[in-house]
């Protein structure tokens, strides 16, 4: 190449001097703004994973505290409903009942008691007595149990002051109280059930958690006061301090406040039932990358010694600088679409092996081009077969809820029906895969689901099937009438005040097969047809199969073209009909490879 160019040898040199140069002062320059760049960026991941990982603590442990909480109030339900409710206290104690409840949750309980609207203690386990001199009608938490009888009321941890229980150490508990009705004979009067909550039982759930750069967690009630805190007892002596003004007015998120001088990460997670919340601090300070600056460090020094090889084979591969400018024309010449350009190969063997790599390649990329169009819509048949496939559990939970209430109030043979409906609407919903199926079965398909819906609605609805038997055999679209009676059902009956009526009709007109789908609802304006046809893959209706309107309608074209689908019709309380069309071809099963081929 040298012997070929004498004449513009110095003007090379000097071209790869300066390219030397340039590259090596970008590079540096880049090298030292990836590593600002990754040493920011590292930092704010490192901040992210600690703050998600003390956000997904706090989501456990806030579980685990509902469900402690549940319990209790479970325990409180089975008192009331269980015990109290059922019983006569003018002729029968209830401390042996009590007394079993209390024994199966004495970990988590210190007292339980019935106390009359008097005051008056009418049962107590273990606890023996009132303190003498007490007046509990004083206290706030009885008044405020009476006056919002529908309630659960729970009070933030306090030492049991109530009972006499022959100890002489102090226990704290978390209180919680409930108005109830007390039955004397044939009259009835309120009072209190009151259970005495462990704190050490609560406060076990939330001691020894770790979190992350230094963080705790602690949990106050709905007006600012804490029910715990790992520095409880140093703030209790005004050793320490917490920002519980600033918490109660949190609601449930993430903020970042400056207390004591120190930014700080802040998220929050109401409890349940009580309105309690419970809070993660994360301070800002504490987060140390020197081992990551560290192996940073190296991976520079490792990445500049490979800069200084790529820029020696950038010296010695600029000798062939004009044989790759032709093959970057050819190269070009491609990338604009000109797949059948002729490849420059000239220079050196491995130029020339690029070339005519790059020949083939460019060959390759036209026959992929062309395997690529044949590939989408075979993958957006799948895509709509797999979406057509999918059943909301919703519907299957539905359905076996309907079963089981039946099965319990002795209707077997509405149960047979149903279950027997549901087996069928499953095994033609399957279809061995298949996504064109017989008119008979897409029928026995949508009138197996239209009997679980009537029996789901409680008969609000009555629907009729309408077909000959010329057209029985006749191709359709599995899954394509179901999303309609869907809508019908969900959208135009759902909230009518009469009786809705569904019907769908098949009927061949001349070389086109029709699916009438009509029902007397509420109907819909323009503007709502058009959201219809408009939606996304999946009715908006939770309890819906997940297939929408506009997706059968893709899937009618996708199958047998642009000159068929559906149009509705509808108008404001006069009901709506959908009318889909097909071509009319027989359906014929290939037996060899289990698919499905039609014929006019």
């Amino acid at each position: 190449m040298e012997q070929d160019l004498p004449e513009g040898q110095g003007k090379k040199n000097s071209i790869r001097s300066m390219i030397f140069i340039y590259f090596t002062v970008s590079a540096l320059a880049i090298i030292l703004l990836i590593g600002v760049i990754l040493y920011m960026q590292m930092s704010r991941q490192l901040t992210l994973a600690v703050q998600d990982e003390n956000q997904a603590v706090l989501g456990q442990i806030n579980r685990s505290v509902d469900s402690y909480l549940r319990t209790i109030m479970k325990l409180s339900d089975s008192l009331y409903y269980g015990v109290i409710k059922n019983a006569d206290l003018g002729e029968e104690s209830l401390n042996s009942r009590i007394t079993l409840l209390y024994d199966n949750n004495k970990d988590s309980i210190a007292n339980i008691a019935l106390l009359s609207k008097d005051g008056a203690l009418l049962e107590s386990v273990p606890a023996a007595r009132l303190k003498t001199g007490l007046d509990v009608t004083q206290e706030e938490w009885f008044g405020n149990t009476l006056a919002r009888t529908e309630n659960l009321h729970f009070s933030t941890p306090h030492v049991q002051y109530i009972f006499d229980n022959n100890e002489n150490q102090y226990r704290w508990v978390i209180t919680l109280t409930r108005a109830v009705e007390i039955t004397y004979g044939t009259s009835t009067e309120q009072g209190i059930l009151l259970i005495d909550i462990r704190y050490n039982s609560l406060a076990q759930i939330l001691e020894n958690i770790t979190l992350g750069n230094q963080g705790y967690l602690y949990m106050i009630s709905n007006d600012g006061e804490l029910i715990y805190h790992p520095r409880m007892q140093l703030i209790a002596t005004g050793q320490a301090a917490e920002n519980t003004i600033a918490a109660a007015d949190y609601q449930d998120g993430s903020y970042r406040e400056k207390y004591e001088g120190e930014w700080r990460d802040i998220n929050v997670k109401s409890v349940g039932y009580t309105g309690w919340r419970l809070m993660s601090v994360t301070p800002e300070k504490g987060l140390s990358l020197d081992n990551l600056k560290m192996r940073l460090f190296l991976v520079f020094v490792l990445a500049a010694f490979l800069l200084v090889l790529i820029l020696i084979n950038t010296f010695i591969s600029s000798r062939i600088t004009i044989p790759i400018q032709k093959l970057e024309k050819s190269v070009n010449a491609i990338e604009a679409g000109e797949l059948d350009t002729e490849v420059y190969m000239g220079g050196s063997y491995e130029i020339r092996h690029l070339g005519r790599s790059i020949g083939d390649m460019a060959k390759r990329i036209k026959e992929l081009m062309e395997d690529i169009v044949a590939e989408h819509e075979s993958k957006r048949r799948n895509e709509f077969d797999i979406l057509q496939s999918q059943i909301n559990p919703h519907f299957l939970y539905n359905t076996l809820d309907i079963i089981v209430w039946m099965i319990e109030n002795e209707q077997k043979q509405e149960a047979v029906k149903v279950v027997t409906a549901l087996a069928r609407f499953f095994r033609i919903s399957l279809s061995k895969g298949r996504s064109i199926i017989t008119v008979r079965d897409e029928l026995e398909h949508v009138r197996n689901y239209l009997m679980i819906q009537q029996m789901r609605f409680k008969n609000k609805f009555v629907f009729q099937i309408e077909a000959k038997e010329d057209v029985l055999n006749l191709v359709s679209l599995k899954l394509m009438l179901q999303p309609l009676v869907e809508n019908a059902i969900y959208h135009g009956m759902e909230f009518m005040d009469g009786d809705g009526e569904i019907c769908v009709e098949v009927y061949r007109e001349a070389q086109e097969l029709r699916f009438l789908v009509r029902d007397n609802g509420l109907g819909m304006t323009e503007k709502q047809v058009e959201a219809l046809l408009g939606e996304e893959h999946h009715v908006s209706s939770k309890r819906g199969s997940g297939i929408g309107v506009k997706n059968v309608m893709e899937r009618i074209k996708l199958y047998f073209g642009d000159d068929y689908g559906l149009s509705i019709w509808s108008e404001p309380d006069e009901g709506t009909t959908i009318t889909i069309r097909l071509p009319v071809q027989i359906y014929a099963e290939t037996e060899k490879n289990g698919h499905c081929s039609v014929r006019t």
